[in-house]
């Protein structure tokens, strides 16, 4: 089974999986939001096309290490997938992924479109990298 690593936002939502061992996590896509049912729907295709058991979310906290104004909305994201698909879902701090992310890509893609592209699905796989580690 492979672990999903979400990156949520209120237009995209940055989606990563493990390999079967859960030892290695790759980016998968970003994916542009359409509708909340719509957004639910593909992602509970994905976690089953994917054979996933479980969610690591990033959660937006500040430097102070508080949580932002847009962590309730993704709990409450969250809270509505799991209903849909009854997966374990785990919420980790996310830091500065997504700075990570962008320092990562800059080495490879000097386009800021096509890394804009990229971004979201990278910084999950680095929320979902940081938590298999953790585990480990």
């Amino acid at each position: 089974m492979k672990a999903m690593g979400i990156d949520f936002g209120m237009a995209r939502i940055g989606i990563a999986f493990s390999d079967d061992t859960k030892f290695l996590a790759s980016p998968f896509i970003t994916y542009k939001r359409k509708n909340e049912e719509a957004d639910l729907n593909y992602i509970s295709n994905l976690i089953k096309e994917k054979q996933a058991d479980e969610i690591v979310c990033g959660l937006p906290m500040n430097m102070a290490g508080e949580e932002q104004e847009i962590a309730k909305k993704t709990r409450d994201f969250m809270t509505k997938l799991q209903s849909v698909c009854n997966i374990k879902i785990e919420f980790v701090d996310e830091r500065l992924s997504s700075i990570l992310a962008e320092e990562m890509l800059m080495e490879t893609e000097r386009d800021w479109k096509k890394r804009k592209e990229k971004l979201d699905a990278v910084a999950a796989s680095i929320i979902l990298q940081d938590y298999l580690d953790f585990k480990r």
